[in-house]
């Protein structure tokens, strides 16, 4: 599939997928789909119960790796990776997916929910990026930064839009830095999608308008990922027809 690497087996030679917020959404839609596709993949999640489910629905056996954890902890990011490639043996794309939002008004939210969103989203990737390049150098693999278009239309007093900007600062700063090592680094940049994210916002998902499904989203991070060595596409917005912001 990706990078002249073998996906006909899940064996030694099969691509190794890394992924944060793995236990649902559009984390857990990737890993079903790359499993599928014969590569073997490490999940991160907050929730060791949404893992395990994943796991038994999914019975792939030793080619899924899951971790329980957070995100935005260096400690837990950097050992997760290095058990990912201790295990495997390579590592070929990091993909830092975990993100959330937190009551995440300027002016109406709260405060003390906003630190860890904040770390979560924009400290997360940028230790994925560190912990994992060392491995991608060797792979010539590549990054993928699942950001947002709130991470390029601002909404008054928006929080969580300024994180997923940040996202797509790091975004273009990484590639910059990671295009010199042979990496690639693709920002793919969803419009609305239906994941739990919309369960507790006001009228949830069938208030918020068109939307696609991860499955359809996940589509797009496929095609990222399955171009050929030397190719680096950089930046994919994904919205609905019909959402016009």
């Amino acid at each position: 599939m990706t990078n002249g690497n073998n996906t006909s087996t899940g064996g030694t030679e099969a691509p190794v997928t890394f992924i944060t917020g793995g236990s649902s959404g559009i984390g857990a839609e990737s890993v079903r789909r790359l499993l599928g596709l014969g590569h073997r993949v490490a999940a991160t999640g907050r929730s060791a119960s949404k893992l395990a489910v994943l796991a038994e629905e999914l019975k792939a056996g030793e080619r899924l790796l899951t971790f329980e954890g957070d995100a935005g902890d260096w400690e837990h990011v950097s050992a997760a990776v290095e058990e990912t490639v201790r295990t495997f043996g390579r590592l070929d794309h990091a993909i830092a997916n975990a993100g959330y939002s937190a009551d995440a008004h300027v002016e109406t939210g709260d405060p003390e929910k906003w630190r860890g969103m904040v770390l979560t989203n924009v400290l997360g990737p940028a230790l994925l990026v560190k912990a994992a390049l060392p491995a991608l150098k060797e792979s010539q693999g590549r990054i993928v930064l699942i950001g947002s278009v709130a991470g390029y239309k601002n909404t008054p007093g928006n929080l969580y839009s300024m994180t997923k900007w940040a996202v797509t600062g790091l975004a273009e700063n990484v590639r910059m830095l990671a295009t010199g090592y042979g990496v690639g680094t693709t920002l793919i940049a969803p419009g609305r999608v239906l994941t739990p994210f919309w369960d507790e916002r006001p009228g949830g998902a069938a208030a918020a308008g068109p939307m696609i499904s991860a499955e359809q989203l996940v589509d797009t991070l496929v095609w990222a990922i399955s171009q050929p060595r030397g190719v680096d596409v950089n930046t994919l917005v994904v919205r609905p027809v019909g959402q016009s912001n």
